[in-house]
């Protein structure tokens, strides 16, 4: 239609986002056309204007532009104007002229586009069907949220991670050994809780030193894009609450728990869920409580969501350990004395699941004994009727397995602290490496030896060397170099310690001797690391980086990164104590221990950095002590009282806490000294039966449940190896624009294309891009290189982009089949379930949005059944834009009245659509609810509020189930053409 006329509703074909437009001026050369709700006025030939008459027909709703709305029944012609007739909300007949429409009706929908002549390429449209159809069958994989990120698929990890993360507002505590992936662990628990729905906001509060490796780690990681706050970014983002710049903030603990104000802006915010690591940092008695505790107490008793994560959760005894427990839940721990009561009683539970394996046992006294065991602890008649069967000696061996496995679980949830707590060790997780002592024994320089033997003849000089350095003790006797700087007034203290300490010379030798083997050398303080630098490059030209406490983020990154690599990167790397927590080496398999910490903790946390999940190699630890010298006796300490140096076995705290002072003491004393090793070793090893006799053995039972762990993997396994994610990514690629190039390896490297739609992650038109891999393993190789999964940024966000917009929501294709008469018409339509609901409930679980395909021919009959989509779609040719818009206007009515009957065919799968969903939900949540409800009677850990949020979640998707509806998402016209037509 080329006849234009003042006031006539016309759509820009090219620029559909423009609106509606309405006719200007007109001749026999150009047509001028006012968009009003953009602002844009454009002027076409007359002859060739890309533009669409904007004609409703009846059922159509409208819009005033004073804002009314109306149902169209019927339209009139007047003055070249159409008048629509209809009832508006109230029930009242109007009539409205299209020069009146609202400039800002929007052709959204697929009924409005198709009708309005806006149709999109038939690859669009099938991309749509296809995003529908994966998006449905992903957002109800067991292994949503796990599968995306790029880690190893360790067991302890899946299992915590899928059992932390399904929980209502998870209040738990992370208390992995050293190197078994507790950030890991935090990674994913938030990446999935984000991802479903659970949570939006998060803070994470973590020490100053490890700010840049978690951000670091949460990108590369987990792809989630974190703000790191410090007091520069929040002065920079001028007088408003800094911690509203992002959904993720980071922040260290060391600014906020020293600054009142931030904390304040804080506890203003809304978080969904609060991050702590290194939480034994956080000091509480119940006499005084540390700022840092204050801090996350205030924000623990607001924030829904709690993860506390620490490798050493006793570091400074059962108090601080509670201490911990109590900002998780401060109802149920909120006594000590209550708490230490409790822990005697897990030693029973321990005893009777080791009882449970033995069941039933050969006849006799011990299988009495065994029974007796479980039945002390058994407290209600499903376990007991469990405990029957499983004792039965002529039972079905099947049947008595299953019980056995029921019964474990019963006693695993309701003792303990299993719920709030997860603690893997590596005796339990097992594929550590070993670990190798190698004690360096030196001869004691001469300024050392003299203040030695000085303190050895004279008891009161320990006090005056005290006052005269500053030091502390025993930090005086065993850090002579530290001792050496303080007395630098002594005038035979006149050349640096690293010139006479014969531990450089030997570290010199030793870096000799390992060739191209990278070595990590950890000293107590600062001053130390660095003299240490300055003597390795002064007296044997050896470059070393200092990673210390003094560094910016930025620096010690850097410090780091000169040492990882392993073409360029230098041979040593100098950490001060710092380097002991939180940062990874595992590429390094030599530790040299240049002095001994005083804690054992520290001492686990030292050979941690290196002794980790994915180490290849045996840890080789150097220790190089002076003969006779009180690191020489801490050395023997460790060795002799606990085997420090083996493996772990968090006893650490306790053992310092009831030996250290006696320790410091006898440092000068070697018979004192052999008392001390004497009375550690026998605490030791009675603490270490009764903690695998009781509450630790139950942590390592609860902490992974290998058959839900090996589900979970498996179910990651399978969106690993799904072949649809690489067609459907190349074909998302393609239509979104994005060059894709093969550059071998199962490598691809992405670009953006010349005709690439702006805003897509990690692509930046101008810029290179990035190379990406469907490899789980290659990703874990190459750090450069992105894993591309169904969960990876720019794979949801195309779907996203498809799901929420209306690309390929229309198309018009033409059929050539022989036994089929040219110009038919059939019309294929795409509903989907609509169903709004709070984020948080993540409904998708149980409905995701689900597609309802509609296939009518020309007459009404429904052809859905007898052809596929994916069989018509091979056989469907494309048209040009111009053809198809005449094509619709051709054949407005039938369309109008197929779109009718489609959805009357749609609406009858609706039904069985809920009622399925209805069932999944019921069947999940009810168990768990039951589940609960009779673990709450048996274990406080359960909290109220959990119960009443499961029960309120239930309703509530039972009634948004219960609402769900379909409407139209996409419509595809289909035309038939003779066999003869080109």
């Amino acid at each position: 239609m080329s006849d234009f006329s003042p006031g006539q509703r016309w759509i820009s074909d090219g620029e559909a986002e423009l609106g509606l437009g309405t006719i200007l001026n007109c001749d026999a050369r150009s047509v001028t056309v006012l968009f009003g709700a953009s602002q844009e006025t454009r002027t076409y030939s007359s002859q060739h204007a890309p533009l669409t008459r904007v004609v409703f027909g009846s059922g159509d709703r409208i819009q005033c532009a004073e804002g009314w709305r109306m149902t169209v029944d019927d339209s009139k012609e007047a003055g070249g104007l159409i008048v629509y007739i209809g009832e508006d909300d109230q029930g009242e007949v109007r009539e409205l002229p299209e020069s009146r429409l609202a400039d800002t009706m929007q052709f959204e929908q697929a009924r409005d586009r198709l009708l309005t002549g806006q149709v999109d390429r038939n690859d669009w449209f099938d991309l749509r069907f296809r995003t529908l159809h994966h998006h449905h069958r992903i957002e109800q994989s067991p292994a949503l949220g796990l599968a995306g990120p790029r880690i190893d698929l360790i067991p302890h990890q899946a299992y915590i991670a899928d059992e932390v993360a399904r929980r209502h507002a998870p209040r738990v505590l992370l208390a992995d050994e050293v190197g078994l992936g507790k950030t890991i662990e935090a990674g994913l628990i938030l990446h999935r809780l984000m991802l479903t729905g659970r949570a939006e906001r998060a803070l994470i509060l973590v020490p100053a030193s490890l700010c840049h490796q978690w951000l670091v780690e949460l990108l590369r990681r987990f792809s989630l894009e974190v703000t790191l706050l410090d007091e520069q970014q929040s002065q920079a983002q001028g007088p408003g609450n800094p911690f509203e710049a992002g959904q993720l903030v980071l922040a260290s603990q060391d600014w906020l728990f020293a600054n009142p104000h931030r904390q304040e802006q804080a506890e203003a915010c809304d978080w969904d869920l609060l991050i702590v690591d290194e939480a034994h940092h956080l000091e509480w008695s119940e006499e005084a409580v540390g700022p840092g505790y204050a801090c996350v107490e205030r924000l623990a008793a607001t924030v829904p969501g709690m993860l506390l994560l620490t490798a050493t959760p006793e570091q400074m005894g059962q108090a601080s350990h509670f201490a911990r427990l109590r900002l998780l839940d401060p109802d149920r721990y909120h006594s000590l004395a209550a708490f230490q009561e409790e822990e005697r009683h897990y030693v029973e539970v321990a005893a009777a699941i080791d009882a449970l394996e033995r069941l039933p046992g050969e006849a006799g006294e011990r299988r009495a004994e065994d029974r007796a065991a479980v039945a002390a602890v058994v407290d209600d008649p499903d376990s007991q009727a469990l405990l029957d069967l499983l004792a039965h000696p002529e039972g079905d061996a099947d049947q008595q397995a299953t019980a056995r496995d029921q019964l474990r679980d019963q006693l695993l949830d309701r003792h303990g602290t299993g719920r709030v707590m997860f603690r893997n060790s590596r005796r339990h997780v097992g594929g550590f490496p070993e670990r190798r002592l190698h004690v360096e024994r030196l001869d004691l320089p001469s300024p050392y030896r003299r203040v030695l033997r000085r303190l050895e003849r004279d008891e009161d000089y320990l006090d005056e060397l005290l006052i005269e350095t500053g030091l502390d003790h025993p930090e005086v006797l065993v850090y002579l170099d530290a001792m050496y700087r303080a007395l630098a007034d002594d005038p035979l203290n006149g050349e640096p310690w690293w010139q006479f300490d014969p531990r450089v010379t030997w570290l010199l030798e030793r870096l000799t001797e390992l060739g191209d083997d990278k070595v990590l050398v950890i000293a107590h303080d600062r001053e130390t690391a660095l003299g240490l630098a300055e003597g390795l490059r002064v007296l044997g030209g050896v470059h070393a980086p200092v990673f210390h406490e003094g560094l910016s983020l930025v620096e010690r990154d850097r410090a780091a990164a000169a040492f990882a690599d392993p073409e360029e990167g230098c041979q040593v790397l100098v950490c001060s104590e710092i380097g002991s927590e939180g940062r990874n080496f595992q590429f390094c398999r030599h530790l040299v221990m240049f002095d001994l910490p005083l804690h054992p903790d520290q001492l686990e946390q030292r050979i941690g950095r290196l002794d980790r999940i994915g180490q290849r190699h045996a840890i080789e630890i150097h220790a190089p002590v002076f003969a006779g010298s009180p690191g020489e006796q801490l050395l023997r300490w460790y060795q002799e009282g606990m085997d420090a140096f083996d493996a772990p076995h968090g006893l650490g705290g306790e053992l310092f806490e009831a030996f250290g002072d006696a320790l410091a003491d006898a440092l000068l004393d070697e018979e004192s000294l052999d008392e001390v090793i004497e009375e550690t070793r026998a605490l030791f090893d009675s603490r270490l039966a009764e903690r695998d006799a009781g509450r630790n053995r139950l942590l390592e039972l609860n902490a992974c449940r290998h058959e839900r762990a090996a589900a979970t993997i498996a179910a990651i396994r399978e969106l690993d190896e799904d072949r649809a994610l690489r067609r459907y990514v190349d074909q998302a690629l393609d239509i979104f624009g994005v060059d894709a190039r093969d550059i071998g390896g199962d490598l691809v490297h992405l670009r953006p294309g010349p005709q690439m739609l702006d805003g897509l992650p990690g692509l930046v038109k101008g810029e290179d891009g990035f190379s990406a891999t469907f490899s789980r393993e290659r990703a874990l190789a190459r750090d450069d290189v992105q894993r591309l999964s169904w969960e990876h940024p720019l794979a949801r966000e195309m779907m996203g982009r498809i799901l929420d917009g209306t690309m390929g929501n229309t198309a018009l294709a033409l059929l050539k089949h022989p036994s089929i008469p040219g110009g038919r018409l059939m019309a294929e339509l795409v509903f989907r379930t609509h169903c709004p609901a709070p984020k948080r409930l993540h409904l998708n679980r149980f409905l995701p949005p689900t597609a309802v395909r509609v296939l009518l021919d020309e007459s009404g009959a429904n052809l859905t059944a007898k052809v596929s989509f994916t069989g018509l779609s091979k056989n469907l040719q494309k048209v040009k834009k111009a053809v198809a818009r005449d094509l619709i206007k051709s054949r407005h009515d039938q369309l109008r009245d197929l779109l009718d009957r489609a959805e009357a065919e749609a609406e009858r799968e609706l039904p069985s659509i809920v009622e399925a969903a209805q069932a999944r939900m019921r069947g999940e949540l009810d168990a768990e609810l039951t589940r609960l409800e009779a673990l709450a009677r048996r274990n406080p850990a359960v909290r109220e509020d959990e119960l009443t949020a499961l029960r309120e979640e239930r309703a509530a998707l039972d009634a948004a189930i219960e609402g769900t509806r379909l409407r139209l998402d996409a419509v595809r016209v289909i035309v038939t053409i003779d066999e003869n037509t080109r």
